[in-house]
């Protein structure tokens, strides 16, 4: 693959590389301001060139390895992620629309979030973020409308978005487009933006943040106990 550098990447491809940043950052070879700024470039990137640098530091069988056919089998840790069977159904269910005039909202938090919903903003903002969000069902469709005005949608890594919204002098930011992890619900996120923008983006939770910091203190803290048992 590295021959054909710009080859255009597949969907599959960019999420193959994505585990392997995550991967790394719970291995504490990436920081996690480098882990999100590899992950942001690597939902937006549309070739294999554009890919491969993101991992070409890290220990893998060949970092090109990491983009492969589509029939190939991904690595294990593409097999671990949310809990998506027990934050699909059940529970009250959020309001369908949301709304912020001359003000602003949010959706965060352990919301539920309804099959169709609604966000308008109007001279205003708004903030939706899924990160810890439950979901009605398996097919979820957001629709962002944003008049003078502004909204941020944050979604978690693993989550299977499809962003296809329009901007009429304004943005509607697709970036975050890309599978997710086996299970996971199904979000299409719509609309337009006039005189405004909506954006979208991938990032993990606080908690995950301390949960992978934790993860890297322990290793080291192992590290160090094991190389004084050897010099014992």
């Amino acid at each position: 693959m590295s021959e054909l550098p710009e080859m255009r990447a597949s969907d599959a491809e960019r999420e193959r590389v994505a585990e392997a940043l995550r991967e790394a950052v719970a291995e504490g070879r990436l920081t996690m301001e480098e882990f999100e700024e590899r992950l942001e470039a690597a939902y937006k990137a549309k070739t294999h060139g554009d890919l491969e640098p993101l991992v070409r530091d890290l220990p893998a069988p060949g970092a090109v390895s990491l983009i492969k056919p589509a029939g190939a089998a991904a690595p294990a840790s593409a097999q671990a992620g949310p809990d998506w069977a027990g934050r699909i159904g059940g529970g009250p269910v959020s309001g369908p629309v949301a709304v912020g005039v001359m003000g602003g909202f949010q959706r965060k938090g352990t919301w539920t979030v309804p099959r169709r919903f609604t966000a308008f903003a109007f001279w205003g903002g708004g903030e939706i973020d899924l990160r810890e969000a439950r979901f009605e069902d398996g097919e979820i469709v957001i629709r962002c409308i944003a008049i003078m005005g502004g909204m941020q949608v944050t979604v978690p890594p693993e989550l299977d978005v499809h962003v296809g919204g329009v901007g009429i002098m304004g943005g509607f930011d697709d970036k975050a487009s890309g599978p997710g992890t086996p299970g996971s619900p199904r979000v299409r996120i719509t609309g337009f933006a006039f005189w405004g923008g909506v954006g979208v983006d991938r990032k993990v939770t606080k908690a995950e943040r301390r949960r992978l910091r934790e993860e890297r203190r322990e290793e080291r803290r192992a590290t160090r106990a094991e190389r004084r048992g050897e010099l014992e």
